[in-house]
């Protein structure tokens, strides 16, 4: 079974910490169809937060799918998210690099904004989907790197031109 951590500090609305950490457990495997989720009063005894949290956290889930919610029985898991496995060799050199990263002094923000610099490189925002103007450039050196280490595109460049000419586009 899942035990939610909530973290006041972080910004993120707690529904949505919830709902984060289900989808999570649901990418690793840690949960699959036919699990029960916590009740809203076991989550509310464990973290100390409001049970309509909990109920609000879990009916996004139902509405993505995810979820089954069954009056009187309990939030059942509908279907998986999950793609690699908790246990996979992935997830094991993944946690080696964590190690070797920890160990060269980066902090938690230092490791989580390099790894999400790379998943940006790798991955679109809108689909999860592997980059093709990166994967397919892989070798090659077709992009210009400024100062910043960040790669400028035609799209990007011809973007800047049209506001310097005062397009409003």
């Amino acid at each position: 079974m899942v035990e939610y951590r909530i973290d006041r500090h972080s910004g993120v609305a707690t529904y949505l910490q919830i709902v984060q950490q289900t989808k999570q457990a649901l990418r690793l495997g840690m949960l699959r169809p036919g699990d029960k989720l916590p009740t809203a009063r076991e989550v509310v005894e464990a973290t100390a937060i409001n049970p309509n949290t909990v109920l609000k956290a879990y009916r996004e889930l139902e509405r993505d799918g995810l979820v089954d919610a069954r009056r009187g029985v309990g939030t059942f898991v509908r279907r998986g998210l999950s793609t690699a496995p908790a246990d996979s060799p992935l997830r094991t050199e993944l946690d080696e690099w964590a190690t070797r990263a920890h160990t060269a002094g980066l902090d938690r923000d230092d490791v989580s904004a390099l790894f999400t610099a790379v998943l940006d490189e790798h991955f679109t925002a809108d689909h999860g989907e592997p980059s093709t103007d990166r994967t397919s450039n892989a070798g090659s050196n077709t992009g210009s790197t400024g100062s910043t280490g960040t790669t400028h595109d035609k799209h990007s460049d011809q973007h800047s031109d049209q506001h310097s000419q005062g397009d409003p586009s």
